[in-house]
């Protein structure tokens, strides 16, 4: 009987880890198809680079408000009632966005959409954490996670063909189907009775920021997730300049998104028992790659195998990131842990607006193929700080 109840409890486990991954799926094709099109919307309204690079920073910055704030409002709704409500906040985002007649109205609806993105993650990664063993709640977040990386491997080089063969508006349409799909799925494989996070109390907020272990994790989270983001912003710009045509940086991206899904599946394998321990080997790595990007990134092919590594890092520390947050959340504060969820949701997008906006800095100043010195700078700020606290853990 204990075995088949086992059983039934995995299944039901994998079947909510499917439905969070797949609405993931939805939210990371929005959050990074910008990337892809961006070319486009710099012609469709006659801006430059750097100014359409604000689709990538101003959605950051919706998920950065949107996770905290959302996550304190809604904390006592029922968890599958939310999830819908963000799902159908999320359509109505993107299909603003595909009819946008000016480039402001683009970026309101970005913001709508990152709200959606920003909450969904915070909730999704309570829920995906309480579905399975302790042991395996790194994997249960990677497994989450999954659905932000499989979207870059598929969703935004998908995204970017449509857009290349009929517009960027028609991509953005596509998502918005997309979010009816993941509506739907949210509404027949996630359970209506899921655990209910315990409500937060006043001042939480205050009683996160003033845990020194849990500050200093969330600015681990910015510097090393984000340190990616000086290049990966103005990604097509630099595969074009590498040589590649359209069709091509079409296959690039697709490869790039494939070793973003493994460097995330190994994440969640290597930080499940000592993630501080994970994330200062993956930070050096960040390092040392960005590093030998300043000389190579130009080149046809030594570029393009630079991108790809950079690829597996990318999302690597995602699990162990979220995972340490967490941690020190509920043997601190367990009330508050969801709304710390929500705040590291937050500290990843921080990191996306400080590295897109230091990508957009170099690019004016000293070119595109600069890029890479604000990822070094980012990595080892984030490796000195692990380190440290890894030290005093010891």
């Amino acid at each position: 009987m204990e075995t088949t109840t086992s059983k039934s409890q995995a299944r039901s486990a994998s079947l909510t880890l499917l439905a969070l991954a797949l609405s993931a799926f939805a939210i990371g094709m929005t959050e990074f198809i910008s990337v892809g099109v961006m070319p486009l919307i710099v012609t469709t309204f006659g801006i430059k680079l750097s100014t359409a690079g604000l689709t990538v920073s101003i959605y950051a910055a919706g998920v950065t408000i949107g996770a905290p704030v959302l996550t304190a409002l809604t904390g006592r709704l029922p968890r599958k009632a939310l999830l819908l409500a963000v799902m159908i906040t999320f359509i109505v985002g993107n299909a603003l966005t595909a009819v946008a007649p000016i480039f402001s109205v683009l970026l309101a609806g970005r913001v709508i959409a990152a709200f959606a993105h920003g909450l969904f993650m915070a909730v999704a990664t309570v829920i995906a954490a309480s579905v399975v063993a302790e042991n395996r709640r790194a994997s249960a977040i990677a497994t989450m996670f999954t659905g932000l990386t499989v979207a870059t491997v598929t969703g935004v080089p998908l995204g970017t063909f449509i857009a290349q063969h009929a517009s960027w508006r028609v991509a953005f349409g596509f998502i918005a189907v997309l979010g009816v799909l993941a509506l739907l799925l949210n509404v027949f494989l996630v359970p209506s009775h899921l655990p209910q996070p315990e409500a937060g109390r006043r001042g939480a907020f205050l009683r996160l920021v003033r845990e020194p272990r849990l500050l200093a994790g969330l600015v681990i989270t910015a510097l090393g997730y984000g340190a990616s983001f000086p290049i990966y912003t103005y990604m097509s710009a630099i595969l074009t300049r590498q040589g590649w045509n359209g069709s091509q940086s079409v296959i690039v991206l697709l490869g790039y998104g494939i070793a973003v899904a493994v460097g995330n599946t190994l994440g969640g394998r290597f930080a499940n028992h000592r993630p501080l321990h994970a994330l200062s080997k993956m930070f050096a790595a960040m390092a040392i790659l960005m590093t030998v990007m300043m000389l190579g990134l130009g080149n046809h092919m030594i570029g393009l195998i630079l991108v790809l590594g950079m690829g597996l890092l990318a999302f690597m520390n995602v699990p162990g990131l979220q995972l340490f947050t967490m941690q020190v959340a509920e043997t601190k504060l367990p009330a508050d842990a969801q709304l710390a969820s929500a705040l590291n949701i937050s500290a990843f997008n921080v990191g996306i607006v400080v590295g897109s906006f230091t990508g957009g800095q170099l690019l004016n100043t000293t070119g595109l193929m600069s890029t890479p010195a604000g990822g070094v700078v980012m990595a080892l700020l984030a490796l000195g700080l692990t380190m440290m606290l890894g030290r005093a853990e010891a």
